[in-house]
């Protein structure tokens, strides 16, 4: 008798836990695929300690390959989904077309940024879901704060030491506290010559830092935000982001060149393409976290819309806690349904608190109710996370040691672009790349559909703070994100370039357009205009007399030497390295199946 085939779609927090049961449960009795664009599992709780130099990358990741037994891993993101024919088809990392047949299938794709429809934020601003919006925050960071040392200019200075958070949930709390303490230990290194200091600014429409949480905690890390120097804002929105600052919804304009977007998230747009029952964008299940209807699929995490049995008729937030728990009993049922496993069992959960990183050794928890602050409270969140963390667990401890007695190193590895870490991406755990394969043009998410979906609530533009952002802190909903398709942002060059502008190529300049080889390769549009890296870069200006970039004069295609006929050029294929000419057709419009907020 063959043995049954189990497909999970996305190994974040709740796809990573189901995976690690279904291992231990199955014993060798199933097949269990993996399906995920990276081979690792982003601990997502501690990214802002990544952003802030405490924590090298590595250290927040766990190889999917390593801690996951008798599990296949198969890397690349899902294009569509056949249930009749219990088929799932999806687009590798180079571009590689494939498909998986599954008996049971368990949805875990997880959550996308939440866009608003405020005119330059899909532009001008950065994201906080993924390790390479991490890593990009890291360095620019640091070079604001190197240009600003070196600027004549009071007001360029302000304006790079200006930093703005649009958020007051728990991750952008978190942003900002450790981003204050980040940028004021480079300035007291080396001093600005104006005397200034960095001003970190955390925006939210709502009337209280952390309205999520209970008010005790909500106060305290008010109170050391302030203390810290952070200029919090409640009540208080961006109106228009613009290259050079940001307008806020009470008429001021902040010169900037940083806007974070720690908003909140929306469900993966992949469960939209089902046509299945959907509440706010999650897919219905029942209490055992089945699709009525669809013995064989599964969902849990953020994109699941889960009854709530301690609070009927509501269902459980998109929390990181309920995540993590999700996984567990999608495991545990869907081992039951195949007759591996015991009896099925409903998801009931008792909330265990929640716990905030304020840097240093200022944080904010409530462990079983129990109220803490300080010094406490941040014992009791650093020994949370090790014990929650899957691995890593004394490289981290290890690092944080070394944070205690060490100065921080604050260098730019320039790894990340900004171009590859747009706001408007449904993969914010893959950055992009220039060239890439490129197949057919049927995106399904982008500025349009974005905002369509997440203004669907009645919230209004500039609404902050949602209480659907995954709790930091807890283990928690996945940032895996697997999709059929994606919003290709106008990407925006570095700000800080030596010409201090975005500049883009012009329609038949023979610039390529920039996009990953994960979006090309499932058909998404590359941007319309594409900043300028730096040159000589990856996806930057090629070098004169390189191929792609201004040919020499008296060579082919190049300006032809006086008095002589322009010599003909044999037509090029466009390919990775060498992109064709021209803007790509944008194919991003809105998509009315992608409405919905949660």
């Amino acid at each position: 008798m063959s043995r049954p085939r189990i497909l999970i779609v996305g190994a974040g927090f709740a796809g990573y836990r189901t995976a690690r049961t279904l291992s231990r449960l199955t014993r060798g009795r199933a097949h269990i695929t993996l399906l995920n664009p990276t081979d690792y599992f982003l601990y997502l709780p501690l990214l802002p300690q990544v952003a802030a130099g405490i924590l090298e990358p590595r250290r927040v990741t766990v190889s999917l390959s390593d801690s996951l037994p008798d599990v296949r891993l198969v890397l690349g993101e899902a294009d569509r989904i056949d249930l009749d024919d219990g088929t799932l088809h999806y687009t590798g990392p180079e571009g590689e077309e494939g498909s998986l047949s599954y008996d049971r299938l368990v949805l875990a794709a997880g959550s996308v940024n939440k866009l608003l429809p405020i005119p330059g934020v899909a532009e001008h601003a950065h994201g906080f879901r993924g390790l390479p919006e991490a890593l990009y925050l890291r360095d620019h960071v640091t070079r604001q704060v190197e240009l600003a040392a070196s600027a004549d200019d009071p007001k360029a200075c302000a304006a790079r030491c200006t930093f703005v958070v649009v958020g007051a949930g728990y991750t952008g709390t978190e942003v900002a506290a450790h981003g204050q303490m980040f940028t004021d230990a480079q300035v007291r290194k080396h001093p600005l010559r104006q005397g200034m200091r960095p001003r970190w600014m955390l925006l939210d429409v709502a009337s209280r830092v952390l309205p999520e949480m209970d008010e005790k905690l909500s106060a305290t890390a008010d109170r050391v935000l302030r203390q810290r120097g952070v200029d919090v804002r409640m009540g208080t929105s961006v109106k228009e982001a613009t290259h050079d600052g940001v307008v806020l919804t009470d008429g001021e304009f902040v010169g900037t060149r940083t806007l974070v977007w720690c908003v909140g998230v929306r469900p993966d747009p992949l469960v939209e393409s089902l046509g299945l029952p959907m509440e706010k964008g999650r897919l219905l299940v029942d209490p055992h976290l089945q699709v009525p209807g669809r013995p064989e699929l599964f969902a849990c995490g953020d994109v699941a819309a889960v009854p709530d049995l301690e609070n009927p008729g509501s269902y459980t937030p998109m929390t990181a806690q309920h995540a993590w728990r999700h996984g567990k009993i999608a495991a545990e049922n869907v081992a039951a349904s195949l007759g591996l496993g015991g009896a099925r069992k409903p998801y009931r959960h008792r909330d265990l608190g929640f716990v905030v990183d304020l840097g240093g050794a200022k944080a904010a928890a409530n462990p079983l109710g129990v109220t803490l602050s300080g010094v406490p409270a941040g014992a009791v969140t650093r020994g949370y996370h090790l014990a929650a963390m899957p691995g890593n667990r004394v490289r981290v401890a290890a690092d944080w040691l070394l944070d205690a007695v060490l100065p921080r190193q604050a260098v730019q590895l320039g790894l990340v672009r900004s171009w590859s870490v747009p706001l408007d991406t449904s993969s914010p755990e893959v950055a992009r790349v220039p060239g890439g394969p490129g197949r057919r043009a049927d995106a399904r998410s982008g500025p349009g559909a974005a905002l369509a979906a997440d203004t669907d609530d009645g919230g209004g533009p500039g609404r902050a703070g949602s209480p659907d952002e995954p709790a930091k802190g807890q283990p928690g909903s996945g940032t895996t994100q697997v999709r059929p398709g994606s919003g290709a942002a106008q990407p925006r060059s570095e700000p800080e370039t030596a010409k201090g502008r975005p500049l883009a190529g012009p329609p038949g300049s023979g610039r390529g357009q920039l996009r990953s080889e994960s979006e090309t390769a499932k058909g998404r549009p590359a941007a319309a205009t594409a900043g300028e890296p730096a040159k000589n870069q990856p996806g930057g200006e090629p070098a004169k007399n390189q191929p792609g970039g201004e040919p020499a004069k008296n060579q082919p295609g190049g300006e032809p030497a006086r008095n002589q006929p322009a010599p003909a050029s044999p037509p090029r294929p466009p390919g990775p390295d060498h992109p064709a000419p021209g803007p790509v057709k944008r194919t991003d419009a809105p998509d009315d199946s992608a409405k919905g907020d949660s």
